[in-house]
């Protein structure tokens, strides 16, 4: 493992990229399951958030936003034009398994993209400090004199979670408004395949403009990335409020996997927090990652805390 400026860690436990890479094809696994039973429409949703995964990675890394370590299973060209197969598998089960959350409360649709969303950046803003530091993937901050270690959101630029609002939003959104259209209107299963690669393509042109032509724009009248983040997630926290429920939330059961996949990254990544040794170097850090758990633990508990039954 490469050496980075200002970084004080050195290479991370030959345990550790085994263990994140090799229980995202096992989550995987167990949402791929359960996507079959539920049926055609759910495993293009999973398939596709895999594909478009790996799709905006091998963008990410040829536009230079950051650069992977090595794992088992690597696509593109090596040494900086590749990604791990396990980050476009993550990808894909972190929307699905949102999805299974969200479509169970019985909200609008600008409401459930919102809720995917939200939920998404809920495991990121802690899963990214400790795999950066970890050298699983690497922002580089030494043409910029700022510390890599505090700099921004703890070594992690702003742009990154809106990059992830970006994603995640606009393929839970593209999904379900080309369900509406599309599904109803014709038979049979490639209808849910159109349905996914719509989505996917849609969803990668709205970032590709925003990233090369919308955001420069914004960093020319000073809204930079801490600010469009900022923004961001208000009209998200906004979205949700103001929904329209289709109807009350019933005692149906949420699926297990909808609990599993975000359960082991908040839990893994915040164990890895303290058993790396990482929480020494500010309590801020420990502080905001201790209450993203919290906020993680109390979004996925209120449905059955508040739920009506019939």
């Amino acid at each position: 493992m490469p050496s980075y400026p200002g970084m004080p860690y050195g290479p991370a436990p030959a345990w550790c990229f085994p263990l994140f890479e090799y229980s995202m094809y096992l989550l995987f696994l167990f949402c791929l399951a359960h996507a079959i039973r539920r049926g055609p429409r759910d495993v293009s949703y999973l398939l596709g958030g895999l594909v478009f995964g790996l799709l905006l990675e091998l963008m990410e890394v040829f536009l230079g936003s950051y650069t992977y370590g090595r794992f088992t299973i690597m696509l593109g060209k090596a040494p900086n034009h590749d990604i791990p197969l396990c980050i476009g598998v993550g990808w894909g089960i972190i929307m699905y398994t949102a999805r299974l959350f969200s479509e169970r409360l019985y909200l609008s649709i600008w409401a459930c993209a919102a809720l995917d969303t939200l939920l998404a950046i809920n495991i990121d803003l802690s899963m990214d400090i400790v795999a950066y530091r970890l050298h699983m993937w690497h922002w580089d901050w030494s043409h910029t004199g700022l510390n890599p270690l505090t700099a921004q959101w703890f070594g992690i630029p702003f742009g990154n979670f809106v990059g992830w609002q970006t994603v995640v939003f606009c393929y839970a959104a593209f999904s379900r408004l080309w369900e509406k259209i599309i599904v109803q209107k014709h038979q049979g299963v490639f209808k849910y395949i159109g349905v996914a690669l719509l989505a996917l393509v849609c969803s990668i042109i709205v970032l590709y403009t925003s990233e090369e032509w919308l955001f420069p724009q914004l960093n020319k009248i000073g809204v930079r990335s801490m600010e469009r983040f900022i923004g961001i997630t208000i009209i998200l926290l906004i979205l949700l409020v103001w929904h329209k429920r289709k109807k009350a939330i019933l005692a149906d059961r949420i699926p297990r996997v909808a609990w599993w996949v975000p359960a082991w990254f908040h839990l893994l990544f915040f164990a890895l927090l303290f058993i790396m040794g990482f929480y020494t170097e500010q309590v801020w850090m420990v502080i905001a990652a201790s209450a993203n758990l919290l906020v993680g633990i109390l979004i996925h508990i209120w449905p059955v805390l508040f739920r009506q039954r019939k």
